[in-house]
């Protein structure tokens, strides 16, 4: 026998669904867009600058694009599906890019500073989008972390 046939109410749609159909407000797209274009550049640095810009001298390049490449694809999806708690938890792999571009501009010259310039700027622009992308859309979708005052596991009887 067929199950009948449900519509779609807030009690029975999926979470995605819900917040899909919630609104982006124009800054929070905006957001979106500055962490993607942050993310975007700093994927297609690093194997460019490390396979043929500015190749290690020492040591293997592929094993330098596996270890400095990798973590950007653990968030890749959810930038791409624009997930505010994937943007929200980027922001730990975006600190290793801005660590290892820091110390490229302290000491080094020539073409490596200037690819640790262009990865420093993209690893900015990264944080800075991502960062207010997952506020935004967390307060637009209801998602919030309550605080500590607020916690009923932490309040006294």
């Amino acid at each position: 026998m067929n199950a009948p046939h449900v519509s779609p109410t807030p009690d029975n749609r999926t979470a995605e669904a819900h917040a899909n159909d919630i609104p982006m407000a124009k800054s929070t797209k905006q957001f979106l867009w500055l962490g993607r274009l942050g993310f975007a550049m700093l994927f297609v640095l690093i194997p460019v600058s490390v396979l043929w810009l500015t190749p290690p001298d020492m040591g293997s390049p592929r094993v330098l694009l596996a270890l400095l490449w990798f973590p950007l694809w653990l968030p890749l999806i959810g930038i791409i599906n624009g997930k505010p708690y994937t943007f929200a938890w980027a922001n730990f792999i975006v600190m290793i890019y801005f660590v290892h571009s820091s110390t490229h501009l302290y000491v080094s010259d020539g073409m490596k500073f200037i690819v640790a310039l262009i990865e420093l700027f993209a690893s900015c622009v990264m944080f800075i989008g991502c960062t207010y992308y997952a506020r935004n859309r967390g307060r637009e979708l209801g998602l919030k972390i309550p605080k500590l005052k607020d916690d009923p596991v932490r309040q006294s009887p």
